[in-house]
C-alpha cells in the first residue's frame, strides 16, 4: 500500500513530539483513513492527481465521520465523488461503534445497567461522543436472533418430571390505544430426569386468561416437552384449566406460598400470626400420612372461629398437599413457586430500569436476553436435585386418582 508523503511526515512528526498526542488513536486513525483512500483509489481508477484512462469520476473533498473504536474516537475523512457515491467496505453504513463494542453495550444492558449508565460506560471507554438512547435500542436489536433461537429451541433431548408455571407484569406503551398498559409476561421453567434447571419459555400477552395459556403450554409440548409429572403454580382460573388440558395425567401442586396469603386474607390482622404458624407446622412434618392428619387438625381447629378458612382449607386439601407423593428430597424444591418467584423477582430488577417497554419485541428481548442468560448459568451450576433423588421417581408414588382427573381452582 503507497502511503501519502505529506500524511506519512505529519503523522512521524507528532510521534517524534509526542506531547498531548495518544499514540494508539492516532496510528489507528493514520491506518484507517489510509485503508480508505487505497479503497477511494480503486473505485475511481486513478490516485490523487494521477492522469489515467481508466479514471471513472474525480475526487470532490471529503465528508468528516467519527468512528467509535476500541481504540477510542477516530476521526476520519471518507472520500466524495463528483459522480457516484464511495462508502468504504471497511465501515458499515450508519455504523458507528465496533462488534467489541457492540458486545459490551448488549451485555450493559441485559445486566440491567441504565441507557444513561450505558452512556457512562462507554465513554470511559474512550468514546468520547458517548451512545444515545436510541443506538442503545438499535444496537441491542442484534440480541433478537439469539432470543427467538432460545425461545424456539427444541425442547425433545430431555424430559421434565417437574414444571413451573408463573406469571410478572410489565408496563408497556401501546400506540393504538395512546396509553401505558400492563402485560403479563409467563414463564416456564422445568427440572430434568437428571435433576438440572432450565428456562423452558416465555411469551407476552395482553392477560393470564385460558386461551393465552393454553397456547403457551401447546407451544410448550409442540417443542418437544415430554415426561411431566408435576406442574407447580399458583390457582389462577385460567392456568389451572390450561394445565388440565395440556398436562392430563400429571398432577398439580398449587403454591403453599400463594394459598397461605390466600388463607390468612380470610382472618382478621389479630389472629394472622397463630394461623401462620399453625398452617406453617403442617409443613414441619416427615411423612404424608402425618402432613395430612395435621391438615385436617388445622382445617377442624380454625372451623369454630374461622369457617370461611376451614372451608378453604378443606378444598385445598389435594392440590396444595399434592407434592407429598413425590420423593422427601424433593418437597421444598416442589411445595411452592418460590425458585421461579426468584427468577421473576430479576425479571422485575431488570424491566424497573426501563419502566416502560415501547413495544412487546422489546419486552421479549430483554427479558428473553435476561433468561437465556439464565438458562447458561444453570447449565454451568451443580444439580438442583441430586440425580440419586431424582431416580426415587421411578418407584411407584402414592397419587390421589381424582387429582389426576380433576383440578380444583379454589
Amino acid at each position: 500500500m503507497a502511503l501519502d508523503d505529506s500524511a506519512l511526515s505529519e503523522l512521524l512528526g507528532a510521534l517524534r513530539v509526542g506531547e498531548g498526542v495518544d499514540l494508539v488513536r492516532e496510528l489507528a486513525r493514520f491506518m484507517l483513513q489510509e485503508l480508505i483512500e487505497v479503497e477511494a483509489t480503486a473505485a475511481i481508477g486513478a490516485g490523487r492527481y494521477e492522469r489515467a484512462d481508466g479514471r471513472v469520476t474525480e475526487r470532490n473533498g471529503h465528508r468528516d465521520k467519527t468512528i467509535s473504536t476500541k481504540a477510542g474516537d477516530l476521526r476520519i475523512g471518507i472520500p466524495k465523488l463528483r459522480r457516484g457515491s464511495f462508502f468504504p467496505s471497511l465501515l458499515e453504513p450508519r455504523r458507528r461503534i465496533d462488534q467489541a463494542l457492540y458486545a459490551v453495550v448488549m451485555e450493559a444492558y441485559v445486566s440491567g445497567i441504565s441507557t444513561r449508565a450505558v452512556d457512562d460506560l462507554v465513554m470511559a471507554m474512550g468514546i468520547d461522543t458517548g451512545i444515545s438512547k436510541s443506538e442503545v435500542s438499535r444496537i441491542c436489536a442484534a440480541l433478537d436472533g439469539r432470543v427467538d433461537a432460545f425461545r424456539n429451541r427444541t425442547l425433545g433431548h430431555a424430559v421434565f418430571p417437574y414444571v413451573y408455571l408463573d406469571a410478572t407484569y410489565v408496563h408497556v406503551r401501546d400506540d393504538a390505544l395512546g396509553q401505558v398498559v400492563s402485560r403479563a409476561v409467563v414463564v416456564a421453567t422445568g427440572i430434568t430426569a437428571g435433576g438440572g434447571r432450565e428456562v423452558l419459555g416465555v411469551d407476552i400477552g395482553d392477560s393470564e386468561d385460558e386461551t393465552f395459556w393454553t397456547k403457551f403450554c401447546r407451544d410448550l409440548k409442540r417443542r418437544g416437552l415430554t415426561g411431566v409429572r408435576l406442574v407447580i403454580s399458583d390457582a389462577h382460573a385460567g392456568l389451572t384449566a390450561a394445565i388440565r388440558k395440556n398436562f392430563s395425567g400429571a398432577s398439580w401442586q398449587r403454591c403453599r406460598v400463594h394459598y397461605a396469603r390466600n388463607l390468612l386474607a380470610m382472618v382478621p390482622k389479630a389472629h394472622q400470626e397463630m394461623v401462620s404458624a399453625a398452617f406453617r407446622s403442617i409443613f414441619a412434618l416427615g411423612t404424608k400420612a402425618e402432613i395430612e392428619a395435621r391438615w385436617d387438625e388445622v382445617t377442624a381447629g380454625l372451623e369454630p372461629r374461622f369457617p370461611k378458612a376451614a372451608e378453604s382449607m378443606r378444598a385445598a386439601r389435594t392440590d396444595v398437599l399434592a407434592f407429598a407423593s413425590f420423593p422427601r428430597g424433593h418437597w421444598r424444591k416442589i411445595w411452592s413457586n418460590n425458585p421461579l418467584e426468584r427468577l421473576n423477582k430479576e425479571i422485575k430488577r431488570r424491566s424497573n430500569v426501563v419502566g416502560i417497554f415501547p413495544n412487546d419485541p422489546a419486552v421479549i428481548r430483554l427479558i428473553g436476553a435476561v433468561l437465556a442468560d439464565q438458562h447458561d448459568e444453570w447449565a454451568v451450576a451443580r444439580r438442583y436435585l441430586s440425580d440419586t433423588s431424582m431416580a426415587e421417581l421411578a418407584n411407584p408414588r402414592e397419587t390421589d386418582p381424582s387429582q389426576l382427573v380433576e383440578l380444583t381452582t379454589s
